[in-house]
């Protein structure tokens, strides 16, 4: 039994990058599509599709900058047995602003960047540059 899907998400993607895959495959769940759209909208994913046939299921499309991975680091912060909160004012800064971090906030899932702008704080999910 899985205990922390958003984990296993982030850790196929790292493994996908680090096999040089184009495409990884990932079970589909709201959070992990919503997840999947903010990492495509930021640049760090291609396309994000949706693939229904038997088991829902998310096709991520992985970016390179030549043979280099586009994301660096891609963390889990707030962890099943141990969530992480921060307060509008006190939301992290990844690498200087060049990252982001994904809140889940009371008015959904959004980057840091977004949540600063909203002054709404939340769960932080993870970290990603």
């Amino acid at each position: 039994m899985m205990t922390d899907p958003i984990a296993d998400m982030l850790t196929r993607i790292r493994n996908a990058q680090a096999a040089r895959k184009g495409v990884v495959e990932i079970s589909s769940s709201k959070i992990k599509k919503q997840l999947a759209e903010i990492l495509s909208h930021e640049g760090y994913l291609g396309k994000v599709e949706e693939d229904s046939l038997k088991l829902p299921k998310l096709v991520l499309e992985l970016k390179y900058n030549g043979r280099e991975p586009v994301i660096q680091s891609l963390a889990r912060i707030s962890k099943p047995g141990h969530r992480v909160y921060c307060s509008a004012e006190n939301l992290p800064t990844i690498l200087n602003d060049y990252g982001i971090a994904i809140i889940s906030t009371s008015q959904g899932i959004m980057t840091n960047k977004e949540a600063k702008k909203a002054k709404v704080g939340g769960e932080i999910i993870c970290s990603v540059y």
